[in-house]
């Protein structure tokens, strides 16, 4: 998965001093970003892994995200994952770089024969336990069908991802490590104060949660209203700590997962 053999679960506090104090050279851009967004190596005491980068300085201002910044929110959205215990975000720190203050969040690498949980799929083909998001034709007129895995895994995504209000759960920002876990990335435009929910992973939409799910909210709104709340204070304003605080508990009055949105749209576009 690395280079060194680090795992972000197994290994997180390794990945974490890695990450906060490792030598951080650039290897280039990832051209498809819309900020800047830089690949590099980190090494530390003989050990390097891959990291994806993120300036401060290279973002592009958002009208609907005045305060903060975007790398303050992936980081944000990591100490609420690892608070969960899911651990569905990998290792995440804000840290000094080449171009100032930025995330810094250890690489992903997706085995060669990594089998896609989420994709356009022939809609006359549909894979068993999945299920259709959204129909669509490519330039030839043929039908296509936006779809997901029925995967326990996803699942859970679903539910962070309302927790956290992410904005861009696009495709592409579903991993699949080789550890066979899976990892959401991207979620600098997460923990708005309105509902700007948007995702491809709909397939559970109004359903019961499961029980697993509903504990870790129950725990999760105790560690906002302490020890998590103070952490996220340092990336996050009050009113996006209580809104997230708020959002945790219409989650479990409900105890169901979110249905998509009438009032903007609920797939993100790109959606892969």
């Amino acid at each position: 998965m690395t280079s060194s053999g680090i795992q972000p679960r197994q290994d997180g506090s390794a990945a974490l001093r890695l990450l906060r104090d490792g030598e951080l050279t650039l290897e280039g851009r990832l051209v498809d970003a819309s900020n800047a967004t830089l690949r590099g190596v980190l090494t530390l005491d003989g050990v390097s892994a891959h990291c994806v980068y993120k300036p401060v300085r290279g973002e592009r201002p958002l009208w609907d995200f005045p305060d903060g910044t975007l790398a303050g929110r992936e980081v944000a959205a990591y100490l609420v994952s690892r608070a969960t215990g899911w651990d569905l975000i990998p290792p995440t720190v804000l840290r000094d770089g080449p171009f100032g203050t930025g995330s810094c969040q250890l690489w992903i690498d997706e085995p060669a024969d990594a089998e896609p949980l989420v994709g356009f799929v022939p809609a006359d083909a549909l894979p068993p336990r999945w299920f259709p998001i959204a129909a669509a034709r490519d330039d030839d007129g043929t039908p296509y069908a936006l779809a997901h895995a029925d995967d326990p895994r996803l699942a859970r995504l679903v539910v962070l991802d309302a927790v956290i209000n992410n904005a861009d759960r696009k495709g592409g920002h579903v991993l699949l490590g080789a550890d066979d876990r899976i990892y959401g990335v991207d979620h600098g435009v997460s923990f708005h104060v309105e509902e700007k929910l948007r995702t491809v992973l709909w397939g559970w939409a109004g359903r019961q949660l499961p029980p697993d799910a509903l504990e870790v909210l129950d725990a999760l709104a105790g560690q906002v209203a302490g020890a998590l709340g103070e952490e996220l204070a340092e990336h996050l304003t009050i009113s996006e700590i209580v809104e997230l605080a708020a959002r945790i508990d219409r989650l479990r009055d409900s105890g169901r997962f979110p249905l998509p949105p009438e009032e903007w749209p609920a797939v993100p576009w790109p959606p892969i």
